[in-house]
């Protein structure tokens, strides 16, 4: 049962239910008799997945029907350069971003290549250790739009407030907190999230885009409707956003596997957690233990993020000196708990309580905490 101590920032844990399902269906599906890992995406049974998937997230996420939900792939990485390719090439206006951490930083060199890019804050020389207020934003009311992810994984930095101006299109990269709680979808133009976090296994990203935004997109709908459907090609076909809204997800071969995990993720929270409120308030008792523990021996164990803006998904924390922190990992691991390190940019620790990692497993690492910090501090 080593995965119920999983406390890995990416790949994250899935659901001990969700392992089992999935175990079964890669030998078999009972309603079709063939493993999942060969299932055609061009079956009538994929194309229920898909559905499914689409309508679990809508109902979990309350997602009105002016927005698409796409599936796509190539993780964040991939939105990093699209969405500029899409809504800032060959425009006079700058997309503006939000720098706070190893993550966010990462998007705008990406736009950059497109079009202007405006940086409205940056945490770098603080150590990317807090989040911005919003007195702090010099906003533009012209810009293309507004990005920032609402979960640094890397730094335990988790937005509680959303910024940005009303009228200018704010587009949120959610990749490590979406479905960990509940979200205004309609105060966004644009969410991505790659799903190796709390969706499900790598492979998939999910898009929610609002369909006014998605008919600004470069080469879109008026230029189709004046010169036909070939004026589009001004973005390659793969990287136009029209292209998987009209395809319905299924321009090319999907990652099949991916999106079956991640619909039997969203029936487990639908089904056995009671939604995405319910999931926020375990959430929330699991980060109070374990930031609870830390927080006890402040000599000893040091959280990277300022208190009032700690994430509820990643603790990342230091000891005293490195050897310290090496001798943690490796009585970490001999007694059963996983993917303890921080991320190679920053180093340290890091405990990633995303939503398949239990309250149990969570409480248990708790007391692993206060023992170590008696035994050693």
């Amino acid at each position: 049962m080593n995965e119920q101590k999983n406390f890995s920032g990416g790949l994250g844990a899935l659901p001990l239910a969700v392992l089992r399902q999935t175990r079964d269906a890669i030998e078999v599906l009972p309603e079709t008799g063939l493993s999942v890992l060969g299932m055609s995406h061009r079956s009538s049974w994929f194309r229920a997945v898909l559905d499914e998937a689409e309508q679990n997230l809508r109902t979990l996420l309350g997602i009105p029907r002016h927005y698409h939900v796409l599936f796509m792939q190539g993780g964040s990485s991939l939105q990093f350069s699209m969405l500029p390719m899409n809504f800032l090439r060959g425009t006079k206006q700058r997309a503006e971003y939000i720098v706070s951490g190893y993550w966010s930083a990462k998007a705008p060199p990406e736009a950059r290549h497109e079009g202007q890019v405006g940086i409205v804050w940056d945490g770098y020389d603080g150590g990317y250790t807090r989040l911005p207020h919003a007195g702090e934003l010099p906003l533009s009311r012209n810009a293309a739009y507004l990005h920032y992810v609402s979960n640094e994984t890397v730094e335990g930095l988790e937005f509680t407030d959303v910024p940005g101006l009303p009228d200018v299109p704010l587009v949120c990269d959610m990749s490590s907190n979406l479905l960990a709680g509940p979200v205004d979808v309609e105060r966004y133009a644009l969410i991505y999230a790659h799903a190796q976090k709390n969706l499900g296994p790598s492979g998939v990203t999910v898009v929610i885009l609002r369909d006014d935004f998605a008919r600004r997109a470069r080469g879109s709908l008026p230029t189709m409707l004046k010169f036909g459907r070939r004026a589009r090609r001004s973005l390659p076909t793969m990287l136009d956003y029209r292209t998987h809204i009209d395809s319905r997800s299924l321009y090319n071969t999907p990652p099949v596997f991916a999106i079956y995990v991640l619909m039997l993720v969203t029936r487990w929270l639908r089904d056995e957690i009671g939604g995405v409120a319910a999931m926020a308030e375990t959430n929330g008792a699991k980060a109070r233990a374990v930031y609870g523990a830390l927080d006890a021996y402040p000599g000893f164990y040091r959280v990277h993020a300022a208190r009032p803006n700690r994430s509820t998904m990643n603790v990342a924390f230091r000891l005293p000196d490195a050897v310290t922190e090496a001798l943690f990992l490796d009585a970490a691991k001999r007694d059963g708990f996983h993917g303890l390190e921080g991320h190679r940019s920053i180093g340290g620790l890091r405990a990633s309580l995303y939503n398949a990692v239990t309250p149990e497993a969570a409480a248990s690492l708790a007391q692993w905490l206060t023992g170590f910090a008696q035994r050693y501090g």
